[in-house]
């Protein structure tokens, strides 16, 4: 849409452009997918938002964290696009990466340093190792200079980079840099410029838009109704089960309410087809209720984009209400037609037609209604609540359940004339009461009312209930009666009067819809949370001392990621409390295919499949940390998906051993651990306790043998309120306390976890955490999809010595990484390089500052040297790229095949892949470590704490029922009473 505005078209070489730039021609017709329906990778997808961004008109660019989940290589080509744009056109971009490395670093032209909400340099990029020169501080020469900024100003971190040998280190705090750079040549001429006003005269007038939107009414909302109709195309099974849903209830509705012979002779039989007619109006009402979740699961979008000024509110809301309307022609049109006649309704077709009719605007006035829920809550928890509320009070104050006024009844019927199903029907509507005058005002704004209302008096006056009953004074006809018996008004009118409220209530809340997307915002604002160590650095950063009642946890000052602390090395000489097996984990031959997607089908592609790994092998060793790598969309996570055991589609082939002994899924589940990149935890429980309870169902049950710290007559209240001291035995205790002090989490133990970005732990120790909950299960194999994703320099360091000393526990650990600092890449042991297409290039030991690799590719005819000071990862992206692939004519993959290194892998391979002598294969004898007993009273435990630690959920449970019980009590006041 940003793209149209430049050339009043849907698609432009703007478009392609930038879609080449970011690498995403070749997905460019594949959907995006999220976390239910297969899409393209997390790094493509994170290319797509960036690509909304400069695909439009735009020149003033700010952009967040652009990198995360994107390789280096990538990286650079992004940041070295944009900048090329921003030279010609003259604009500005301002934008904030987490570990850039060095030669994307190298692209910017101005550098911004924050530290503690202060800024510490602002100038060019030429000029900030001067500046920190002259405060005594220099880079390392394998350092990378955004890697140093980063550090330089911490507490922890500073003291490495002093280079004033003569004179004795003092911390140097944030503000004393803040105010060096103030009085600097470069912090006074910032200062002298932004004292003097802006010369207009220099600027153009239509260096600024003078429209809210890129293009007219018009094209906004027909790119709106055209993006709407290609959701609901690709979305279309909703609306066929949602179709099939309500043609199952129609089919109930006939069972329900069949009759072999249609009586129309009391007023009871009256009060059965008035019966038949409010359940079909409630089922059409519930019909609209899938409306609701979708809302709310598009908003998020929707807010992104209004707030970027892609479209007004109402073109988005317009399109989602039109385009539902002839969906709703079928669903109803099944219902009715199937139902109508085998009920037994009036028989005269205008009657039919008017009864079809008026439930098309009921099934728009729900969905219009949901829709409007959906969008004032935002959220489905809070969705549900008004939902049912809603529905709970349009319901009883309907006019069915009970009625507008007093109702007359008659008994006109012997038992010998009715059955007993209606005798009961008779009895409930003697007990049929009106509704208070307290709430009569409920009565008159409900939907159902003018709904119930109309359809009843459309069957009701019908020719099928003309009978005027002897036995009655009046000359009314049985219809009439029927309808004052449960207080309708009897006139014709009323189902126009009862259409047109539809028509209203339609109008109406769809206009309050668009209202609320117009002027609410999303929830979930990011409040910032820190811990109480974090608190204590930064205070220390910034103002250089420590409050003497709360000391830093941890007393080292290097930061270097290769090595640990004296309490680490402690641990990491494989001499845990309980024991493992080291196992190797080799790999022959594997092969990954899907379905061919049907937009590659329509392009012309001929193939039943798509394969995504193309007969890849290798091996992870104990005791070796090994990183996987490669271009987005190369395969990484696929590929450990597959070894995991992850993958529940497509189609595997190749062969994977555990040390020697063919892989059984139902066995390594219970010797691996997998880190997610997504850090999933419950938020109300704490840290220790979120390792507790992995320990309790994880460790099998022979671990703990003989071992009880409590005999088993301690009850089970004493176990929910001191679980931490009576469930577990004490060395499963102290292996939790060994791990947490594995991953640096020991200061953190009793820290509520909360929810990502708006409390609780931060990003950095979330992901210490996910590796923590792995580790106490005293897995031998590990996977870690992109632990340092993310995080900035320091905290990555930080997950990263934590994930190294895993490693020397003698524990097999493999890691994708996306875009590594030169220390952190320098951690991992071996490499296993993958390029797109899912096919291995290399694979084998970095070698010290990574010689080995760079042999390996330097060895390759045509590949060009490495610089001085590059980051060996990024010139191992960039060198191996398809593009360079084209411009030597090579491929790596049969390189690598044909090299000497391929041969001794391949011997690895084989040699680990036959059992050691006097081993044996693994075996459990049960599923699950633990009872299906002990599964549920862990679980009953966490969630008793759940809900004590969240009062706001439990209080609005409350209230909800106290509202309800206060709703109910009064709508049917001493009714009881009455019987």
């Amino acid at each position: 849409m940003k793209a149209s505005s430049m050339g009043g078209q849907e698609a432009n070489v703007v478009t392609d452009y930038i879609l080449k730039i970011l690498g995403l021609d070749i997905c460019a017709d594949t959907m995006v997918g999220d976390e239910m329906l297969r899409g393209i990778s997390g790094g493509q997808r994170k290319r797509v938002t960036t690509g909304e961004m400069l695909v439009g008109p735009s020149r003033a660019l700010f952009m967040d964290e652009i990198s995360t989940g994107l390789d280096s290589s990538t990286t650079f080509q992004i940041v070295n696009s944009i900048r090329q744009s921003i030279h010609i056109l003259s604009g500005t971009a301002v934008i904030s990466l987490l570990q850039p490395a060095p030669e994307t670093y190298n692209l910017f032209d101005d550098i911004i340093l924050l530290s503690d909400g202060q800024v510490i340099y602002q100038g060019p990029r030429e000029d900030v190792l001067e500046f920190f020169e002259s405060m005594g501080f220099r880079c390392p020469e394998r350092k990378g200079v955004a890697d140093f900024l980063q550090e330089v100003t911490s507490k922890k971190d500073q003291k490495q980079y002093w280079a004033r040998r003569d004179e004795p280190y003092t911390f140097v705090p944030v503000k004393e840099f803040a105010t060096a750079f103030k009085s600097s040549h470069t912090g006074r001429a910032i200062a002298n410029e932004l004292a003097v006003p802006f010369d207009k005269s220099k600027s153009h007038p239509a260096a600024l838009n003078t429209t809210r939107y890129g293009v007219s009414c018009k094209e906004l909302l027909k790119a709106n109704i055209d993006r709407e109709f290609l959701l609901m195309k690709r979305n279309s099974f909703v609306y066929i089960f949602r179709t099939f849903q309500l043609m199952v209830v129609s089919i109930i509705t006939m069972t329900l309410f069949f009759r072999t012979k249609m009586k129309r002779d009391t007023v009871a039989d009256g009060g059965l087809y008035m019966g038949a007619l409010f359940f079909g109006v409630l089922m059409i009402m519930f019909n609209g209720f899938t409306e609701m979740a979708m809302t709310v699961f598009k908003l998020p979008v929707f807010f992104k984009q209004r707030d970027l000024l892609f479209f007004p509110a109402w073109a988005y809301t317009i399109p989602s209400w039109i385009l539902k309307i002839p969906i709703t022609f079928i669903e109803v049109g099944g219902y009715v037609f199937m139902t109508y006649y085998v009920i037994g309704f009036d028989p005269n077709a205008s009657r039919f037609f008017k009864q079809y009719l008026l439930l098309l605007a009921i099934n728009q006035m729900s969905s219009a209604i949901f829709r409007f829920i959906g969008g004032i809550a935002r959220n489905m928890i809070v969705c549900n609540v008004i939902a049912s509320f809603m529905l709970l009070v349009f319901m009883v104050l309907g006019g069915f359940i009970l009625v507008r006024g007093k109702s007359s009844y008659f008994s006109l019927c012997s038992s010998s004339q009715c059955s007993f199903f209606i005798n009961q029907c008779i009895s409930l509507f003697r007990l049929a009461e009106k509704i208070k005058k307290w709430w009569i005002w409920g009565y008159w704004i409900s939907p159902m009312m003018y709904a119930q209302n109309a359809i009843t008096v459309n069957e009701m006056l019908g020719h099928s209930w003309g009978k005027i009953l002897d036995s009655t004074a009046s000359n009314e006809t049985l219809g009439v009666q029927a309808l004052k018996a449960r207080g309708v008004f009897p006139e014709a009118k009323w189902y126009w009067i009862g259409f047109a409220a539809m028509i209203g209530y339609i109008l109406l809340f769809n206009a309050l819809f668009t209202l609320a997307l117009t002027y609410l915002k999303p929830y979930g604002n990011s409040r910032p949370s820190i811990s109480e160590e974090q608190l204590n650095e930064k205070y220390a950063s910034l103002n250089g001392e420590v409050p003497d009642s709360n000391h830093l946890a941890s007393k080292s000052s290097h930061r270097s990621t290769g090595s640990n602390t004296d309490t680490d090395s402690a641990l990491t000489g494989k001499g845990m409390i309980l024991p493992f097996v080291p196992l190797s984990l080799t790999f022959d031959n594997i092969r990954y295919s899907v379905d061919m997607p049907q937009e590659m089908k329509a392009q012309g592609v001929q193939e039943d499949r798509l394969e995504l790994l193309k007969g890849v092998r290798g091996s992870f060793r104990p005791g070796v940390l090994t990183a996987l790598m490669g271009v987005s969309g190369a395969g990484k996570t696929t590929l450990m998906d597959v070894l995991a055991g992850r993958k529940t589609g497509g189609y595997i082939e190749g062969d994977i051993s555990i040390s020697g002994y063919p892989k059984r899924q139902e066995t390594f589940a219970r010797i691996s651990g997998y880190c997610e990149q997504n850090d999933i935890h419950s938020p109300q429980v704490t840290v220790y306790e979120s390792l507790l309870f992995s320990a309790w169902l994880r460790l099998p049950r022979d671990v703990d043998s003989n071992k009880r710290k409590v005999s088993s007559r301690k009850n089970v209240i004493s176990m929910f309120s001191r679980f931490s001291v009576y469930c577990l035995p004490l060395h499963v205790q102290i292996f939790i306390e060994e791990v947490m002090e594995l991953v640096e989490l020991k200061q953190l133990r009793h820290a509520l976890v909360g929810l990502p970005g708006v409390n609780g732990l931060s990003t950095e120790q979330r992901k210490r955490l996910t590796i923590a909950v792995e580790l106490v299960a005293n897995p031998s194999i590990i996977f870690m999809d992109e632990p340092t994703s993310g995080l900035d320099a320091r905290a990555a360091a930080i997950v990263m010595r934590a994930v190294r000393n895993t490693v020397n526990t003698g524990r097999t650990v493999v890691c994708t990484i996306h875009q590594p600092s030169i220390d952190i890449f320098e951690a991992f042991d071996d490499l296993f390089l993958m390029k797109r297409g899912g096919e291995e290039i290399y694979a084998g030991p970095l070698g010290y500052h990574s010689s080995e690799l760079i042999k390996y590719f330097e060895g390759i005819q045509g590949v060009s040297k490495i610089k001085d000071g590059y980051n060996p990862a990024t010139w191992m992206l960039e060198v191996t790229a398809a593009s360079q692939e084209h411009v030597l004519g090579v491929d790596f993959s049969d390189i690598y095949k044909n090299s000497e290194l391929y041969q001794r892998n391949k011997a690895l391979i084989k040699e680990l892949s036959q059992p050691a002598s006097g081993s044996s294969d693994l075996y459990f004898p049960t599923k699950y470590p633990r009872s299906s007993i002990t599964q549920c009273i862990a679980c009953l435990w966490k969630m008793n704490l759940s809900y004590w630690r969240c009062p706001p959920y439990n209080t609005v449970r409350f209230f909800f029922t106290t509202i309800i019980a206060l709703l109910l009590g009064t709508i049917f006041w001493d009714l009881g009473g009455k019987v």
